[in-house]
């Protein structure tokens, strides 16, 4: 367990976090009583799955809100500050990587980042190192295979925390892995036979699929909220002219503005691909697997598969 020794900063934002819980909040701990905080939702889906009903898991990433703008409040920082696990990805979301380092340094940390074999940023990665992402692209979750790693990173985490439990969590991690395994081949199977290869995106989110024979477009870059140039659009409308492009791909979280008006410009169709970066209203029943199923459908439909 963590030391109940805490940053003498974070005084008043414990004591504020216990007003909340008093004005309406509930504990809602639950086994053993131990906490993990994820991040975003990806990695909380892992956690979740991975950890099983002993832990008490948090995403700090609320439905609807897009996790490159998370900024945390006093609740989410005294969260932090009593986990005993925190699963994050480094220059991800900043605002959490200053808070962990500040807030919650005898927490166990699994960093995505370190972890994992993230692949490096595209042309774009000189914006985007402005933004706080660096040379490597952080959307590994769009692989299945790499979050079944994390999974098995998690399950190591959480067995030096509980090695009673280690069992479990070695179980759990195999289960998520034969789950994640099963959804890589569908994708290897389903986007085998495909009319066309390229696929237009709002931003780049979506590089790990190209091990399935896809190639991306993004109108932006690694951040969604990036503005391209003229001279991108140029050459992107040039494109989707030239490899016969159906469909422009919009998200749910961000906004579908420059998606919409590239495909009105065009003539052509707009659907949704989603990040998976979080969930929303309308996916508020769904998890990582169905959506990426969705995905596939989709994929599937706007490059002519069959």
């Amino acid at each position: 367990m963590l030391s109940v020794t805490r940053p003498i900063a974070l005084a008043t934002a414990l004591a504020s976090a216990a007003l909340l819980a008093g004005c309406g909040g509930s504990d809602d701990a639950t086994g053993n009583g131990r906490s993990a905080v994820a991040a975003f939702y990806p990695l909380a889906w892992v956690t979740g799955r991975v950890a099983g009903d002993g832990w008490d898991v948090t995403n700090l990433t609320g439905p609807g809100t897009e996790p490159h703008d998370l900024s945390l409040d006093i609740k989410q920082t005294a969260t932090l500050a009593e986990a005993d696990l925190v699963v994050l990805e480094h220059d991800f979301q900043p605002a959490v990587d200053e808070t962990v380092e500040t807030n919650a340094p005898d927490a166990a940390i699994v960093d995505a980042a370190e972890v994992l074999d993230l692949m490096p940023a595209s042309e774009h990665e000189h914006e985007d190192e402005e933004a706080g992402h660096g040379e490597l692209d952080p959307h590994f979750w769009q692989d299945p295979l790499l979050m079944a790693d994390l999974g098995d990173a998690v399950a190591e985490q959480l067995a030096e925390l509980d090695p009673d439990r280690a069992t479990n969590y070695k179980d759990n991690a195999a289960e998520v892995r034969r789950e994640l395994e099963e959804l890589d081949r569908s994708y290897a199977d389903g986007l085998a036979r495909c009319e066309r290869s390229t696929t237009v995106v709002s931003h780049e989110a979506f590089a790990y699929l190209a091990r399935y024979g896809l190639h991306f477009e993004a109108i932006a870059g690694l951040s969604p909220d990036a503005e391209p140039t003229p001279a991108d659009l140029a050459q992107l409308q040039a494109l989707i002219t030239e490899d016969g492009i159906t469909t422009v791909f919009a998200e749910r979280l961000a906004s579908r503005k420059m998606a919409e008006s590239l495909a009105g410009d065009l003539g052509l169709e707009t659907a949704v691909l989603d990040p998976i970066e979080g969930l929303s209203d309308e996916t508020a029943e769904d998890d990582y697997l169905s959506l990426m199923g969705q995905n596939l459908d989709a994929l599937r439909k706007a490059n002519g598969c069959h």
